[in-house]
């Protein structure tokens, strides 16, 4: 039984594409691509050099110009800051005295508790105060 060089490169594709899935390694994916791309080429007629090439060109290619844009992505941080990210910054107002050691505050519609940033500083009941660090369940504020 012979099988055309196309159909290898399908397999190769296809094997490519299972090592994507289990590693989640992106460039797989490109190096899929490439080998898809080699079997047209196989399955137009084209001879095995050809294939090669249009292999190689297309996952260098894809790597070149795809990895570049996903690192770039990666490494931005989200627009909308959400959950402890989201009250870094925020205003609260005391609700019982915040010290070094403790107190409660309502931020953000619900009642934390809080520390002062500054163990020497204390703030009283209806001071306002601003959330520097959220640690676990409790806001440091200053």
């Amino acid at each position: 039984m012979n099988i055309d060089a196309w159909v290898w490169w399908l397999v190769g594709a296809a094997g490519l594409g299972i090592g994507l899935v289990i590693t989640a390694m992106p460039e797989l994916g490109m190096l899929a691509v490439g080998a898809v791309g080699a079997a047209v080429i196989g399955a137009l007629g084209g001879d095995a050099v050809f294939q090669v090439a249009v292999f190689a060109v297309v996952s260098v290619a894809l790597i070149a110009v795809v990895r570049p844009i996903a690192a770039r992505h990666r490494a931005q941080r989200p627009q909308l800051a959400t959950g402890i990210e989201a009250l870094k910054g925020k205003q609260a107002v005391v609700l019982e005295r915040v010290d070094g050691t403790g107190g409660r505050i309502k931020l953000a519609g619900e009642v934390w508790s809080a520390r002062s940033l500054d163990t020497e500083r204390a703030y009283e009941v209806g001071q306002e105060v601003d959330v520097v660090d959220i640690e676990g369940a409790t806001a440091i504020v200053m």
